[in-house]
């Protein structure tokens, strides 16, 4: 009976597989040069970004989008793995508009040939990932089957903090997006058009899958975003401990900053430990 429930449940596509392994690489190949290579960003990035601590927030962005899109790969059942699919259509769409908007600051006519190279891969990345992933999107959907049972119900109060952080993350995101000179006060450090609309990119597709996790509502389903949340919180909080002199500690955006960090890597530990528990009975949720 369990063979035959398992058969009915529409699997992970191997095209969407590889394409969610390969966008784990690419970000974890950029998250190397903004998070130790920091102050270099003129050399090995494809922009110059002034701010040591806007560069270390976006790497560890990066890096944290890494573990949520090679989790999701890894995943058996389309429902274990989709929430990172929204999310990264979502972001690489943005980004691709903000490099767009900001085209006179990024390094397409430098001397140097290397960091050229890397600036027009940087876009064509950004062109290409949400055309692919969306027709792989389309595939996957038409694959046949269902949704296998929630296993591991996501408590009440946690499907509320995610849907809580959607709610925080979107409007800000949009606003920085829209708005950069206007919305970017609001943030606890410096910010330029160009990082404030990148930063942007970033908690719209944050805000995606936390909303995304709080409509699952279960926490196998939702433990690639609960991991990559608790990556996210503590390379933040390195790297305000490597850049502490920027942020507004005087302020009540730093603190409502440092308070959002605590509450995503608190909440995110809880369900990774919550549906490990869980996932030890249930190896079939995961490829391996």
């Amino acid at each position: 009976m369990q063979d035959r429930s398992r058969a009915s449940m529409r699997p992970l596509t191997a095209g969407m597989s590889r394409m969610l392994y390969t966008a784990g690489g690419l970000v974890f190949a950029v998250g190397i040069t903004l998070y130790l290579l920091t102050e270099q960003t003129d050399r090995f990035f494809a922009w110059t970004i002034q701010s040591a601590l806007t560069a270390a927030f976006l790497g560890a962005s990066y890096w944290s989008a890494c573990v949520l899109e090679v989790m999701s790969a890894r995943q058996r059942w389309w429902s274990h793995a989709r929430i990172a699919v929204p999310a990264v259509i979502s972001f690489t769409a943005l980004t691709l508009v903000v490099t767009l908007l900001h085209i006179e600051r990024f390094h397409f006519g430098v001397p140097d040939l290397f960091t050229r190279a890397g600036t027009w891969f940087w876009l064509a990345v950004y062109a290409f990932v949400p055309i692919i992933m969306s027709i792989l999107l389309v595939f996957q959907l038409r694959q046949p089957g269902g949704d296998p049972p929630r296993e591991s119900p996501m408590p009440l109060w946690m499907r509320a903090t995610q849907t809580g952080i959607a709610v925080l993350f979107l409007p800000l995101g949009i606003a920085l997006l829209l708005a950069p000179t206007v919305a970017a006060p609001v943030w606890p450090w410096a910010l330029t058009p160009l990082t404030a609309r990148a930063i942007g990119a970033w908690l719209i597709g944050l805000g995606i899958a936390a909303g995304h996790a709080a409509y699952e509502a279960d926490l196998l389903r939702a433990r690639p975003m609960l991991v990559s949340s608790v990556v996210f919180g503590v390379l933040q909080f390195v790297a305000l401990a490597r850049y502490p002199g920027e942020l507004a500690w005087g302020s009540p955006n730093g603190w409502i900053y440092l308070l959002v960090l605590v509450v995503l890597l608190l909440v995110g530990l809880y369900g990774w430990v919550a549906g490990r528990q869980v996932g030890g009975h249930a190896p079939a949720a995961e490829r391996a």
